[in-house]
């Protein structure tokens, strides 16, 4: 907006956020959430009235997301979850100083639930944590707020599903992208055929990390609840280069790069080709860079190939940095009369078969894709008022648990390519893997005794 000297308004950023998600409402893509009706929820919020989220995992991703709900105008952070004290005690500081009202330190996410005043749970716990959390914040009668991936394996994902049928709450998965408007335009104009048809899609994204070395055991520091922390997965003993972040990188608790960042350009591959399930899926790579406990491929490609003559290919580089096309992460579209190249931001460029640039749309608002904690605030702060507007108004979501679970399907399917040793036949149906037993073996996981999610 400009004011009336065509100056540039100096609005606030809750003005911005406020105006943008108006203006933005008509592109958002999804479907109203199956059965979903507000009055299966034992507390009805008013249109006026403020949804009060609790935060589970709150270290780094955590911590942003925490800063950014508190920045909604109608939101109240009360309560702050997090294992490690230190963490917490940083995070209801920070979002204290936004909101002017101190949120409820509960170490223990399970009693934050119990609270009948919450009404949704914010989840950036680690990966094994996430689908297990979400279905016992489901259980209570909380929506969710389920950062990506949505689970750490194929069948957590489908027992997401079919928690969110039962209980009927609204889970939104945080693949922001669904709802960043210059990314929402590009998928409208390639679905309208600005390149013809789109037949082919590659995605990638890349990093210069450092090796993780080779952990000892150690006593669990003081500042830790480890037991919590591990939560549903098989206890390990505790190392000294885990926590906090290197735990993405150990089959125990993590995905690997390819869900770590990779889902978030699948998901935009399997948007823009309007397609839900493969019918095959390869993939290759490796730990190749550093020997250390890293687990995970740093490097890997995955193919997927579909019923309606279509195919996306991902490839993921950890440790090495060099672009591709010029961005860091990104998506390209091949079509019949052109092709579609959406960068690491909200901007997007259309090419004719010739490569002449015919269209570039440009992003205002800097966005770093490696910026592990917050890369892109003001944006991602439209997704969560998508997330608000379908609990209070049963609005359709940007990106609900079905379409979260389709997409993260479809790393998850690649890395048990990899994992298994062979090309995986799959069900266009629902993604199930065909006759190979030693690959249906890692579509679920085992769990420590007791903690295993059920619906």
């Amino acid at each position: 907006m400009k004011n009336t000297k065509g100056n540039p308004s100096h609005e606030d950023r809750r003005d911005f956020i406020r105006k943008t998600v108006a203006g933005t409402a008509v592109l958002w893509a999804g479907g109203i959430l199956p059965g979903f009706t507000p009055k299966s929820y034992a507390r009805i919020l008013g249109a006026n009235e403020k949804v009060r989220v609790g935060m589970m995992g709150v270290n780094s991703r955590g911590l942003a997301l925490a800063s950014n709900y508190a920045l909604q105008p109608n939101c109240e952070v009360i309560s702050v979850s997090d294992v490690d004290t230190r963490a917490a005690e940083k995070c209801i500081t920070t979002v204290e100083g936004i909101q002017k009202s101190k949120p409820k330190n509960q170490p223990d996410f399970r009693k934050a639930l119990e609270d009948k005043d919450l009404d949704a749970l914010v989840v950036a716990a680690p990966d094994h944590w996430h689908a297990p959390a979400a279905i016992l914040a489901s259980k209570a009668g909380k929506h969710v707020y389920l950062e990506k991936p949505c689970s750490h394996n194929p069948n957590e994902g489908e027992l997401l599903m079919a928690v969110q049928k039962k209980y009927k709450n609204v889970i939104q998965m945080g693949n922001q992208r669904r709802s960043w408007p210059n990314v929402v335009q590009a998928i409208k104009e390639l679905q309208s055929g600005i390149i013809g048809r789109p037949y082919f899609a590659k995605g990638w994204y890349t990093n210069n990390r450092a090796s993780i070395g080779v952990g000892k055991e150690a006593p669990v520091p003081s500042w830790l609840n480890y037991d919590l922390w591990q939560g549903p997965a098989p206890r390990r003993p505790y190392k000294d280069n885990l926590i906090h972040y290197n735990w993405h990188w150990l089959w125990n608790w993590g995905t690997g790069e390819a869900l770590n960042n990779g889902t978030h350009m699948v998901d935009l591959m399997r948007w823009g080709l309007g397609v839900d399930y493969p019918t095959q899926v390869t993939s290759s790579g490796g730990r190749y860079r550093y020997k250390d406990d890293w687990e995970t491929p740093d490097t890997q490609v995955i193919n997927w190939d579909f019923a309606n003559n279509t195919g996306m290919t991902w490839e993921g580089r950890s440790c090495n940095g060099k672009a591709v096309e010029g961005t860091s992460t990104g998506v390209l579209f091949y079509g019949d009369t052109g092709s579609l190249l959406i960068d690491s931001g909200n901007s997007y460029k259309v090419f004719d078969l010739e490569n002449k640039l015919v269209k570039d749309v440009k992003n205002d608002i800097t966005i770093n894709a490696r910026d592990r904690m917050n890369p892109s605030q003001a944006l991602d702060a439209i997704h969560i008022q998508n997330f608000f507007d379908g609990i209070k108004k049963g609005a359709p979501l940007a990106s609900n648990i079905e379409s979260g679970h389709q997409s993260t399907l479809l790393v998850q399917l690649g890395n048990i390519a990899l994992r298994s040793g062979g090309a995986l036949q799959t069900d266009p149906a629902n993604g199930r893997i065909k006759n190979n037993k030693e690959a249906q073996k890692l579509w679920k996981r085992e769990y420590e005794k007791g903690w295993e999610p059920t619906v």
